[in-house]
């Protein structure tokens, strides 16, 4: 997986070996990267570089990865906040995202996990940036709605094309029946998980995915695209 030019990736931690790994990695990765080691830094820096992806610490000292996430998310710009902790606290995670962050990691986390996800927020939000989004046997063409199969465009309601995109730009992560509902139904969704499976369902019909071998059920776990 390598990056894209022109995209500018900020990091958040105060952890000085933490900082210095992604740094040298993302930068290898062709980004173009800049780093903080404190809350106020992280917004101030941000202010300057305007960065496409903020990759946030929670816990930091002088302001937390909550505050700056809030604030960042005030300024209204179009920005994607992938926090960073080391707790795998459900609290945690629901204050982040409810705060607006676009992804959540727990340390300690593979680097190749990170950039799946990197990747996964840039189409979401910066499509523009990737020069279309074309992934597997997929095409998702954000401008007409439409998210083409081989080739083939594919008949899907607006919560069908969410879900399916959602699923796609995600591939090869595990999905929790909560993660999904939250990024594509919204935190406000007062319905109930079983939501998912039939709309799981309808996508494996609309895919000829019988056997399940792209939309894999992992019990207990949740739902992972396959496209090798």
């Amino acid at each position: 997986m390598t990056g894209e030019k022109g995209v500018k990736i900020l990091l958040a931690d105060d952890e000085p070996h933490i900082l210095q790994f992604l740094e040298l990695g993302l930068a290898g990765e062709g980004y173009e990267v800049c780093t903080a080691e404190n809350g106020r830094e992280a917004l101030r820096k941000a202010e300057e570089f305007h960065p496409h992806i903020v990759i946030l610490d929670i816990m930091m000292p002088e302001m937390n990865g909550f505050d700056v996430c809030r604030r960042l998310k005030e300024r209204g710009e179009n920005v994607a906040v992938i926090m960073l902790s080391a707790k795998d606290a459900v609290d945690d995670r629901i204050a982040g995202l409810t705060l607006g962050a676009d992804d959540y990691v727990v340390k300690p986390f593979s680097f190749e996990e990170l950039l799946a996800r990197i990747q996964a927020r840039l189409r979401n939000q910066f499509p523009n940036l990737l020069g279309g989004v074309e992934i597997g046997p997929f095409r998702i063409d954000e401008r007409r709605g439409e998210i083409l199969y081989r080739s083939e465009a594919l008949a899907l309601s607006p919560t069908e094309y969410g879900l399916l995109k959602f699923l796609v730009l995600n591939h090869g992560i595990v999905l929790s029946k909560t993660k999904i509902l939250d990024s594509v139904w919204g935190y406000q969704f007062g319905g109930e998980e079983n939501i998912v499976e039939v709309y799981i369902r309808s996508l494996r019909d609309k895919l000829g995915d019988k056997e399940h071998r792209l939309i894999r059920t992992l019990r207990g776990a949740g739902y992972r695209m396959d496209l090798s």
